[in-house]
């Protein structure tokens, strides 16, 4: 278990390095109105939000309009994902090596969830 989670740690630090270094990617910010809503609704719920969204719009074999499903504002999940390159299939295959053409399963999901909660995180100026 352990190796496994070394893993997964070195994989998000390895696609969050990437991430930073795409001038595109690394100018995604919560607006104040993202911002507020994060903090009155707390985490928790917004990343609730965020497996519904995922799940109707990502989650798909073949997503409806893929490539323009994910809003580029108004909830903070779509600003992460477009932030974190989990906006698309092909940016979940380009960045996260995660591929098209089939369902995303459970273990996928829940990454990209952890994904978008530690850029959450770093927007609030805390650790995942």
């Amino acid at each position: 278990m352990d190796k496994e989670k070394n893993a997964g740690d070195r994989r998000l630090e390895n696609v969050f390095r990437r991430l930073a270094r795409s001038r595109f990617r690394s100018g995604f910010k919560l607006n104040s109105k993202e911002a507020l809503y994060l903090k009155e609704k707390g985490l928790p719920a917004v990343l609730s939000h965020g497996r519904d969204f995922l799940q109707k719009r990502l989650a798909p074999a073949l997503p409806a309009n893929d490539g323009k499903q994910t809003p580029w504002g108004g909830h903070p999940v779509f600003r992460a994902q477009h932030a974190t390159a989990t906006c698309c299939r092909s940016c979940l295959l380009k960045w996260h090596g995660i591929p098209k053409g089939k369902r995303l399963t459970e273990q996928e999901l829940r990454y990209v969830l952890l994904v978008i909660e530690r850029w959450l995180l770093a927007q609030n100026g805390q650790q995942a």
